[in-house]
């Protein structure tokens, strides 16, 4: 339960250091693959770089680029995302 607290303190702080405020996300469906890859495209284009959007879902930047790869996102150094993959 502490782990959950920190987390969601964590998340809290790095919304409030942004310009904007983080926009709510609806899932399509209930896959857990697609919400995770959702959220992790979405905080990268939110914050720009993988340093900033790490904080943003609550782990570190080693643990979003295992993500990355994992789930096979295209990012460039530019902050450019590639289009959702369709499934």
């Amino acid at each position: 339960m502490d782990d959950l607290r920190e987390n969601m303190r964590h998340r809290y702080e790095a919304s409030q250091t942004m310009k904007t405020p983080v926009p709510p996300i609806t899932l399509e469906d209930l896959n857990l693959e697609a919400a995770e890859r959702r959220l992790c495209v979405e905080a990268l284009r939110l914050a720009g770089n993988i340093v900033g959007a790490a904080p943003l879902l609550g782990i570190t930047r080693h643990a979003l680029k295992r993500r990355i790869i994992k789930l096979e996102i295209r990012w460039s150094r530019r902050g450019e995302v590639e289009p959702e993959r369709a499934e």
